[in-house]
């Protein structure tokens, strides 16, 4: 059985990052699976430039992989490969220049403010409540991929019930048998896997049609307002059409990938950013003397001011970081060799799989220093680039090359206005204080039970 139940065991990246601080390497660690099977972990700056960059479609994700994800992601552009991955990303790339996510910020601002405010309705007399973070983080990155993307707003801060919310909850929240049936579909193929008479399988395939259905409403229309001439907001789904390379059913399964991982991967990561903001008290501080100073007025404090300030907040950006370092929301991620290939002149053969796991090289001594597990924000305010580290493939978070994430601005300002939101709202610390979390795997980490935090509602 290899190493499968020591990966099996919470997150799988977690063996990883352990290998990578012990075990002699080239930057290749090779390991063995269930049954045997062979794998090798692609770990370290080297290594992974050949894989993202120089060889990078001698490279796949593995097609049960693909077939089984695509159920709720879609065959979007993160399933997608080769010229037809090329050709999408090209299409794409519009609806994330850095002027488009400029002209965002109003919509980042707005649900962030609308995030905190709808906490503070839940706020006692003694001016503390007790809350759980993940939920709210992904209510409300729900709703702004919403707008952002899609145009439309799905009301889910405002309304915890909604059909699309707790539909993603429930695919994301898989239990043990949804961890049984991804670890079968490594053996058996995708027809079977579907065929198996698991709850999960019905619960899926219920969301996959509640998904669609949400997404084919919002093409419809906004088709329809740009025919009348209303639209003219450049969201995904408009830049899209816009482009005229996308039928109806291929732009279902574009949105369908940027609802989930555009709203999840965020939601893990504010999650983890409020849990470091905890046990960090004095980063609390800080940050939040950094956004703004509790000496000005209320009346000075203007959310247009306070928006517009935001994204230049260097401490911020460390924070937030240091946390996607820490605590990458995809911890690793698969790929297999269409061909013969190789990696730091090491033959790999067709066939052979191979592991990336952000969740390890963040976190490599070799790479970031002895301190390397430990959450130290200011240490990117000493290089713009990768905070002093070897370089760009240290950090690898967002990826790399043609096949890095498309969303990375979006995400990084999006967890910067709904984190300045929170803290300068909130005085927030651990329910309990010894609380360690238990990190479950699966498309995204995150504390198993959810985050429980106290948050009391600051006067200054």
């Amino acid at each position: 059985m290899g190493q499968f139940f020591v990966i099996l065991r919470g997150n799988p990246g977690e063996p990883l990052r352990r290998w990578i601080n012990e075990i002699p390497n080239n930057g290749l660690i090779r390991y063995l699976d269930i049954f045997n099977l062979e794998r090798v972990a692609v770990i370290k700056p080297k290594a992974l430039a050949d894989v993202l960059v120089y060889n990078s479609y001698d490279f796949e994700k593995p097609a049960p992989l693909r077939k089984g994800i695509s159920r709720i992601l879609g065959m979007g552009l993160f399933l997608a490969e080769g010229d037809l991955h090329r050709q999408q990303r090209k299409n794409l790339m519009p609806a994330f220049a850095f002027r488009h996510i400029k002209d965002l910020h109003s919509v980042f601002r707005d649900k962030s403010k609308e995030l905190v405010e709808a906490i503070m309705h839940e706020i006692n007399d003694t001016g503390e409540s007790q809350v759980e973070v993940s939920r709210w983080a992904s209510r409300s990155t729900l709703d702004i991929i919403g707008l952002a993307g899609m145009g439309g707003d799905f009301n889910a801060i405002a309304n915890p019930d909604s059909e699309l919310l707790n539909t993603y909850r429930s695919i994301f929240s898989p239990g043990r048998a949804g961890r049984l049936l991804a670890v079968a579909g490594i053996l058996l193929p995708a027809w079977l896997i579907r065929a198996l008479p698991y709850r999960r399988n019905h619960d899926i395939n219920h969301a996959s049609g509640v998904i669609r259905a949400h997404c084919m409403s919002l093409i419809k229309r906004k088709r329809s307002r740009m025919s009348e001439g209303k639209e003219g907001t450049n969201d995904i789904i408009e830049i899209a059409l816009k482009s005229g390379a996308f039928p109806d059913h291929e732009l279902v399964d574009q949105l369908m990938t940027f609802l989930a991982a555009g709203h999840e991967t965020s939601a893990s990561a504010m999650t983890w950013v409020i849990y470091l903001l905890c046990k960090y008290p004095r980063v609390q501080s800080e940050l939040r003397k950094e956004i703004f100073t509790c000496k000005s007025s209320r009346s000075h404090r203007t959310e247009e001011t306070m928006g517009l300030a935001i994204p230049d907040n260097e401490y911020l950006g460390a924070v937030i970081n240091e946390t996607l370092r820490l605590f990458p929301p995809v911890s690793v991620t698969v790929r297999v060799s269409i061909r013969d290939t190789v990696i730091v002149g090491e033959h790999i053969p067709k066939g052979t799989a191979t592991t990336l796991a952000p969740w390890a090289t963040n976190a490599a001594f070799e790479l970031w220093g002895t301190d390397a597990l430990e959450f130290v924000p200011d240490r990117w305010l000493k290089s713009p680039k990768a905070a002093g580290s070897t370089g760009n493939f240290s950090f690898m978070t967002f990826l790399h090359g043609p096949r890095s994430c498309i969303g990375e601005r979006f995400a990084k300002a999006e967890l910067a206005f709904l984190v300045a939101a929170w803290v300068t709202k909130f005085e927030t610390r651990l329910v309990n204080e010894d609380f360690v979390p238990d990190i479950q795997g699966g498309i995204t980490v995150k504390p198993k039970d959810g985050l429980h935090v106290k948050v009391k509602l600051l006067d200054c």
